[in-house]
């Protein structure tokens, strides 16, 4: 008895070294550089497949859809992920969870510290309080990575939301169109209240079946004043080629102008085209020049295409 009983002890003891060593070797199987990632970032994750992933949950949202209650793992979990690449380098790829009144300093947080914002959009209807979803993008070496993601991550539940000005109701001086219209450097329509002004990308040549692909198809920029020359709101889309959605975006929040959207309108377009829509409010001509600074950084020599099918 004491024989069986000193046996299944020590069958006992080398199971337990056994999963103890196990658990250090998968441990260990984590480069020591995306163990240092969690560490700067003070958040959780795993590596699995050749991939960090890095949680980003909203545990700190009540979440409900048409009043369901929705929790986290529902579709509110966060992250960002990095994977080596050929050359050794990092790839990092991420989807973030954020209210509307984090989207913007977000955004700018991550501009300024060269992360690419590569869509911002819904994921759901109804849901309560409304939170909208940003994919980013970086290259580099994982500990650079990090530094660079963290102060917009850090952002994240710990934005206090500003108070919209009071809206003066459209007293005041009427929108000064024509001085608008040489701010933009192109001629807009009055329609109503609405001063707007349309923009073509005909550098791009888009054809589809042969047929060419203007503004009047959709393949335009816009910008759409309302209000008083001292207190106006502008709303638009800028059509833009990969390449000029980080400038673009780099404009906009320099001058004040709050990104909303970020996502196609078209598929099998040549060359890709994204689509940016933006809103701001202020003095209509500040407002008319920070459109004009978006304006500024599309179609610097790009070729025309046709549509694939």
């Amino acid at each position: 008895m004491i024989r069986f009983t000193q046996k299944g002890m020590i069958v006992l003891f080398s199971s337990i070294c056994f999963l103890l060593s196990a658990i250090t070797l998968l441990a260990q199987d984590m480069p020591n550089d995306y163990q240092e990632v969690l560490k700067s970032l003070d958040r959780k994750g795993d590596f699995k497949a050749g991939v960090l992933k890095v949680n980003i949950p909203r545990n700190d949202l009540k979440m409900t859809i048409q009043g369901v209650s929705t929790p986290t793992p529902f579709g509110f979990g966060g992250w960002i992920a990095l994977t080596k690449a050929a050359d050794g380098s990092d790839v990092m790829m991420g989807d973030l969870v954020l209210l509307q009144d984090e989207v913007n300093p977000v955004l700018s947080a991550l501009l300024d510290n060269g992360i690419d914002v590569t869509a911002l959009h819904n994921h759901f209807f109804w849901d309560d309080p409304h939170v909208y979803f940003m994919h980013v993008h970086g290259m580099g070496k994982a500990a650079d990575l990090a530094r660079r993601v963290k102060p917009g991550l850090d952002l994240i539940g710990h934005v206090t939301p500003a108070a919209p000005a009071p809206w003066g109701g459209g007293t005041g001086a009427p929108l000064d169109t024509a001085k608008l219209a040489k701010i933009v450097g192109h001629e807009g329509e009055q329609s109503g209240a609405v001063y707007k002004i349309t923009v073509g990308r005909d550098d791009l040549a888009m054809k589809e079946h042969g047929a060419v692909i203007n503004a009047r198809m959709g393949l335009n920029t816009w910008a759409a004043f309302v209000g008083t020359q001292e207190d106006a709101a502008i709303a638009g889309d800028v059509a833009m080629l990969e390449n000029e959605i980080t400038p673009v975006l780099k404009a906009l929040r320099k001058n004040g102008l709050d990104v909303v959207a970020i996502h196609h309108h078209m598929t099998g377009d040549r060359p890709l085209v994204i689509f940016l829509h933006y809103w701001g409010r202020g003095p209509a001509e500040k407002l008319a020049t920070g459109f004009k600074a978006a304006l500024d950084e599309l179609g610097k020599g790009t070729p025309g295409h046709e549509m694939a099918h």
